[in-house]
């Protein structure tokens, strides 16, 4: 080697720059704290080249362009040097920790990058958290044991969806008595007092729907009809609610509001007549034509419920056997994204917008619990379509928007553009693949066949829902809530696999 060759190594050697120390530390669940230290060498290094470009470009009274002494720039321009230089390291070394260091981050780092100074001399330290994804062992995945009813469209849906239509082409009537009924609507005059808020909020005019979850304004508020049914036009109902911890509006969430609801008229839903401008509206020419159309809808939804319901078995034995913690301000900031998803799931599903517009009501007062199990849900499937190794080509996700959008009545072009501006496109195609994920665990489930347990005759009861609103339910998110056991007996002791 020359002396010309050995003066460009060792010119080399010395422009390495040095590394920082990085130290990872536990901080909780999903959560890790990231201590770094960038060395003295670093920031001086990045300083010289801060004012060797800053050099370059200022105009300097007295100095021609790219000759003003360096002293003179640092007395002129020192302070925003230093907080460019400080920006720069703050935002290469947390970036560098992160990605050295292979953390699966949920969002970008948050740095209080004033509360930080650059040191005179020494190094500069400083540390920051982070919530990562959860790290967690699969279950077995092949034989998952399933059951599948044996289910058959009967007269009773048939007749309760036809009522259905009924009702969605009806018309609000005043009570004459102004009595407040369960389903009602009502229009009121409210006044919302939020925990730690200076002033109250007033709401004047809006529309409240006399439900057992329900909202007033944006307050989600459990067992509303049992505030309000048997009030009258006039009265004046008031309580107070805690919104729950997960609850998508950061404003309201986790803090107690006091309600006063003012009534000014009742409503009742008054059904369509089956009419021939009822049967026209639904391109049927009479009651027994509506009743073939009907009963077709719901054979192809039931056919789809009965699947969603063994994807609901599948998800169900993926979050029992699946355990890893899920800290309540992390499923908080996700809430707008499991929003999306819901929106989305509910989409693929082909749910008129009346009926996305209801469930999506309901999922924004989610309690925390089925909040947790929805993120806990979108972190399992994401790791079983990287084991599996299932993506989604764009080809898929046109195709999928495509169907959904003929279904509505709309171009697929508007329809994506629409959910990219709403921001549910990504969770749309998360979606797309995890459907392709459970597709491919039925094909090695171990299914039995059931008959569905038969219900005990009541003298009262609910509105029995139909097999459109149980399609409607889809898989909305796995739920904490104990549901009626709907295992039957079997018919058949063969395990097949699908």
């Amino acid at each position: 080697m020359d002396e010309k060759q050995q003066s460009a190594a060792l010119t080399s050697a010395n422009s390495v720059e040095p590394k920082n120390t990085v130290a990872i530390e536990e901080a909780g669940p999903c959560k890790k704290n990231v201590v770094v230290e960038i060395p003295e060498d670093s920031i001086r290094n990045a300083t010289d080249k801060q004012y060797d470009s800053l050099r370059r470009d200022a105009i300097v009274p007295g100095f021609r362009k790219g000759r003003a002494p360096r002293g003179l720039l640092e007395k002129r321009f020192g302070k925003e040097v230093s907080e460019q230089v400080k920006l720069k390291l703050l935002a290469d070394a947390s970036d560098s920790a992160i990605k050295d260091n292979k953390l699966a981050v949920l969002r970008e780092p948050h740095i209080d990058f004033e509360k930080i100074e650059l040191p005179a001399a020494g190094p500069l330290k400083f540390d920051f958290e982070v919530e990562v994804r959860p790290e967690f062992d699969l279950p077995k995945l092949d034989g998952i044991p399933l059951e599948k009813k044996k289910m058959q469209v009967t007269d009773e849906q048939t007749k309760g969806e036809i009522e259905k239509l009924q009702k969605w082409a009806g018309v609000w009537t005043p009570r004459e008595d102004g009595k407040v009924e369960l389903d009602d609507q009502i229009i009121a005059d409210v006044v919302l007092k939020v925990a730690g808020a200076d002033e109250e909020q007033k709401l004047d005019n809006i529309e409240i729907m006399v439900r057992q979850y329900g909202f007033v304004g944006a307050i989600p508020v459990e067992k509303l009809d049992e505030l309000l049914a048997g009030a009258r036009t006039g009265d004046t109902r008031q309580m107070s609610v805690e919104v729950p911890k997960t609850y998508f509006r950061e404003e309201y969430r986790g803090k107690k509001v006091d309600i006063r609801i003012t009534i000014k008229e009742t409503k009742s839903l008054k059904p369509a007549a089956l009419d021939e401008v009822f049967f026209k509206r639904f391109g049927v020419e009479d009651k027994s034509e509506l009743q073939e159309k009907i009963r077709d809808m719901l054979q192809s939804q039931l056919e789809s419920h009965i699947q969603a319901e063994m994807a609901e078995q599948i998800y169900k034995y993926l979050l029992d056997n699946t355990g890893f913690d899920l800290p309540l301000d992390v499923v908080a900031e996700h809430s707008v994204t499991l929003l999306q998803r819901q929106y989305s799931n509910l989409l693929m599903r082909g749910l008129s917008r009346e009926q996305v517009d209801e469930q999506m009501g309901q999922l924004r007062a989610s309690s925390e619990q089925q909040a947790k199990e929805q993120l806990k849900t979108l972190f399992i499937m994401d790791k079983i379509a990287d084991k599996l190794g299932i993506d989604v080509t764009e080809e898929e996700i046109n195709g999928q928007i495509a169907q959904l959008a003929i279904r509505r009545g709309l171009r697929p072009e508007r329809m994506k553009e629409t959910m990219v501006r709403d921001g549910s496109l990504a969770q749309f195609r998360l979606l797309v693949r995890e459907n392709k994920c459970i597709a491919k665990l039925l094909e090695s489930a171990n299914i039995i066949e059931v008959e569905p347990q038969k219900k005990a005759k009541k003298t009262k009861k609910p509105a029995k829902k139909t097999a459109a609103d149980q399609a409607a339910a889809g898989h909305s998110a796995p739920t904490s809530e104990k549901k009626a056991s709907t295992k039957g007996k079997t018919t058949t002791k063969k395990k097949t696999n699908r």
